[in-house]
């Protein structure tokens, strides 16, 4: 289907800036398409600013949210790092603040915090070492186990962790929006309408979609699991972003997202989507809105990211 002819025009004043400006732009799978098919790199929000980092870039555009952004000028202080809309928040991130997750954590004396990437900076820097959805089992597993641990900001991914690991742990109680709002009566509905479809989800969602599952994994291995899959149909348990590199990678496939309780749209995140191109547009015209953080927060955050990194 053509571009309209102004957003046509959007996209090549985007490009243009990109060039001037020597910006990259990195979208994260649940953005728009239209922001995905602009972007130079599309994935998970740890990938892309590591990715960022290794380029000559001065200047990074993150499409994604707030945290993702954060977590790109931790690992490049350096360049200026942007997003389009500064209100692009998550809640498992503004569920999970500083002052109250210190006192949390200081009702035990003796523990050693994992917390998943998608966290404020501030809860990085309170944190001895950041997982991701993709290796959170593994790195439970090498802690010893007369460790206590505490687990944070997201509760379902953690007792997911907890099943797959046999380790039990201090759960902060937090939660994603989107993952929390699918419906099970969707699912067993659309399981009926196509039954040789797998379904596949992502771990921050709940137990009970989970059990349903055929494959639990974070975006990007969902991504690889549908290439690598001899089926054709898939149901998918997380963001629909996800859906638009699906359809390029297997377009012979079927994909069918999954609607939230009461046939509600809000499997899409609502904060994803402040991120447009037309904001994507202004962003690199003013240069603003700007990630900033503190550098005694950064370095303290860069830490548990680099024992990961050791780790993984």
């Amino acid at each position: 289907m053509p571009v309209p002819k102004r957003r046509e025009v959007i996209r090549e004043k985007i490009e243009l800036l990109c060039r001037e400006k020597n910006a990259i732009i990195l979208a994260h799978y649940y953005q728009d398409p239209e922001i995905q098919d602009l972007a130079h790199f599309i994935g998970d929000s740890l990938d892309l600013s590591r990715k960022a980092a290794k380029t000559n870039a001065e200047v990074i555009v993150f499409c994604g949210v707030h945290f993702m952004a954060e977590t790109a000028k931790i690992l490049s202080p350096n360049k200026t790092v942007l997003i389009p809309d500064l209100d692009a928040g998550c809640s498992l991130a503004d569920d999970c603040p500083e002052d109250a997750f210190r006192k949390f954590c200081n009702k035990s004396s003796d523990h050693y915090v994992i917390s998943y990437i998608n966290c404020s900076a501030a809860i990085k820097a309170q944190s001895d070492l950041i997982c991701t959805s993709s290796n959170a089992v593994e790195l439970v597993k090498q802690i010893p186990r007369d460790v206590n641990i505490i687990f944070a900001p997201d509760k379902n991914l953690g007792r997911w962790v907890e099943k797959q690991s046999g380790r039990k742990m201090n759960l902060w109680d937090g939660s994603c929006i989107v993952h929390e709002t699918f419906s099970e009566e969707e699912v067993l509905k659309l399981k009926i309408n196509h039954p040789n479809a797998e379904i596949i989800a992502h771990p921050e969602c709940q137990q009970n979609l989970l059990d349903l599952s055929n494959f639990i994994g974070s975006t990007s291995r969902l991504l690889d699991y549908i290439q690598n899959s001899n089926s054709s149909e898939f149901i998918v348990l997380t963001e629909p972003g996800i859906l638009h590199q699906m359809k390029i990678k297997e377009p012979q496939k079927k994909f069918f997202d999954v609607p939230g309780i009461n046939g509600c749209s809000c499997n899409e995140c609502p904060y994803m989507r402040l991120n447009t191109i037309e904001k994507l547009l202004s962003c690199l015209e003013t240069m603003q809105p700007e990630i900033e953080i503190k550098e005694d927060i950064r370095i303290r955050a860069l830490k548990p990211i680099k024992k990961m990194l050791e780790m993984s």
